[in-house]
C-alpha cells in the first residue's frame, strides 16, 4: 500500500449519521468537515465607520469591515482585535457582539463585534489596498464586498446609543448569496 492510499478516502455514511463523510477503510476514522468561523468588527470613529478596500480575492477592490477567518485556539475576540491589525493596522477595543451571521452556501458562520479604537491611528495592512473612515451617508453601499458587511452596518445603526442588546441574525430570508 503506497501512502497515498492511507488516511480517509472513501466517502460514505457512516454508521448512526445522516450524511456522506470522508472515512478511511482501515480504520474507521471519520474526517468531519465543519463550518468555518468568520470574526471582525465595526469599528466606529467618532460617528464615522472604518472600512477596508479589498487587495485580495475574493471581491478585490470592493469594501469591507476588518475580518476574516478565526485560528486554531483563538478566542473570537482575539480573532477580530487580530483582523483589524493585520487589514488596518488598528488596535481595537470590542464593546459588544453585534451579529452572527450564517452563510451556508459558503459553510460559514460569521461573529461581528462592535468596537472602537482602542489608540490613535490605522493605515492599510497587506490585505487592504486603502483604509478609511466614512460618515454614515458616504458609505460606498454599491461597492460593498459581502452582504453581511450591510447586515452588520444595519444592525450598528439600529443600535446606536444602546449598551445592552441581543445579537442579531441574518435578516429574514436573507442567506449571504451576493447582492
Amino acid at each position: 500500500m503506497s501512502a497515498n492510499d492511507q488516511g480517509p478516502r472513501i466517502r460514505r455514511i457512516p454508521d448512526g449519521d445522516d450524511r456522506e463523510r470522508l472515512t478511511c477503510p482501515d480504520c474507521g476514522y471519520i474526517a468531519y468537515e465543519n463550518p468555518k468561523v468568520v470574526a471582525g468588527a465595526v469599528v466606529s470613529v467618532e460617528g464615522r465607520i472604518l472600512m477596508c478596500r479589498r487587495a485580495i480575492e475574493p471581491r478585490k477592490g470592493y469594501w469591507t469591515l476588518p475580518a476574516g477567518f478565526l485560528e486554531l485556539h483563538e478566542s473570537p475576540e482575539d480573532g477580530a482585535r487580530r483582523e483589524a491589525w493585520e487589514e488596518a493596522c488598528a488596535r481595537i477595543s470590542i464593546d459588544a457582539l453585534l451579529g452572527v451571521y450564517s452563510i451556508p452556501r459558503i459553510s460559514q458562520v460569521q461573529l461581528i463585534y462592535r468596537a472602537t479604537l482602542a489608540e490613535p491611528g490605522f493605515s492599510a495592512g497587506p490585505e487592504s489596498a486603502e483604509v478609511r473612515l466614512f460618515e454614515w451617508e458616504d458609505i460606498p453601499w454599491l461597492d460593498l464586498a459581502f452582504p453581511s458587511v450591510r447586515w452588520a452596518l444595519d444592525d450598528y445603526r439600529a443600535r446606536l446609543g444602546q449598551s445592552h442588546f441581543p445579537p442579531s441574525g441574518n435578516p429574514a430570508g436573507m442567506t449571504g448569496d451576493l447582492f
